[in-house]
């Protein structure tokens, strides 16, 4: 895990494998990003939800649902922009892991939104995770 900064939060060891661009590239704009990846969602949450618990660590520039591919409906996860990187390192420390909608959601850095990502990568057209479940989820059906 890479750090920058007193204080500053971790960045995963996790990758988007469809970044455009090189690793360098990746690790540079993942250092200074102020989107972040939310997952475990509900695919019942809603924007008006998560706006209401992640405006708690800041302002909120823009929200990006996730949706199935085919059905255009949501599919468990979103994209949270903030005006600055100090507030989404406030959301990372004080809002991953905690529960909405009856579901703990984790939230990880990202490179940044690009037009497209919204949609699940999933043969189904929803999340791939989702296609390997063995256990019925309520929240994820």
């Amino acid at each position: 895990m890479a750090y920058f900064g007193l204080n500053a939060i971790s960045i995963s060891a996790y990758r988007d494998q469809k970044f455009k661009g090189t690793k360098s590239e990746q690790e540079r704009l993942l250092a200074q990003s102020s989107t972040l990846y939310v997952g475990n969602l509900s695919f019942y949450t809603t924007e008006e939800q998560i706006h209401e618990l992640f405006s708690r660590a800041g302002d909120v520039k823009r929200i990006i649902m996730g949706l199935d591919r085919n059905k255009k409906t949501p599919c468990g996860f979103c994209f949270v922009e903030y005006y600055t990187r100090a507030d989404a390192e406030n959301c990372m420390r004080y809002i991953n892991g905690t529960r909405l909608d009856d579901r703990l959601i984790r939230t990880d850095w990202d490179a940044g939104f690009v037009e497209g990502r919204q949609y699940g990568r999933g043969k189904s057209g929803g999340q791939v995770r989702d296609e390997y479940r063995k256990e019925f989820d309520p929240g994820r059906q």
